[in-house]
């Protein structure tokens, strides 16, 4: 179920005690790498990291309503969900991140094209995810996005 929470902060107040403490370190490891140019808000029920319309007019191509996503935090049912668009979109980062994962967390990465799903509470890789979210800058997203994404 998607959240109906107005605000981050909302957000994290609404999930449950054995949730609630992940989500906010993993929060935290995002927030202490986030370059210059993201912002936090909330995009389709969840956390998400955005270029916002002052540094991107143009917007998110699928709906120029809303700003362009790189990033996007969310508690699933089953899974605490993070999504960074970046992965999908750079075979370099890809490459990085699937090969340093394996030094940091012991059981199996359990990805999607952008996705990658925690399981297991106790073996969430915190100064890997700060280390992913601090290799894009905004202008290097946009450039990606731009060649990847727009016509």
């Amino acid at each position: 179920m998607q959240s109906t929470a107005k605000t981050p902060s909302e957000y994290l107040e609404s999930l449950p005690d054995e949730r609630k403490e992940v989500m906010m370190k993993i929060r935290e490891a995002i927030m202490q790498h986030l370059p210059e140019g993201f912002v936090e808000v909330m995009n389709y029920g969840m956390l998400g990291y955005v270029v916002p319309h002052s540094v991107y007019p143009k917007g998110y191509h699928c709906d120029p309503k809303l700003p362009l996503p790189l990033m996007a935090l969310a508690s699933q049912k089953n899974n605490i969900s993070f999504y960074h668009m970046g992965i999908y979109a750079d075979p370099e980062l890809f490459n990085w991140f699937t090969a340093a994962y394996p030094e940091h967390v012991k059981s199996k990465l359990d990805m999607g094209k952008s996705c990658i799903r925690f399981k297991k509470m106790n073996e969430i890789p915190y100064a890997l995810i700060g280390e992913l979210v601090a290799k894009l800058s905004t202008e290097k997203w946009i450039e990606m996005y731009e060649s990847n994404y727009t016509k």
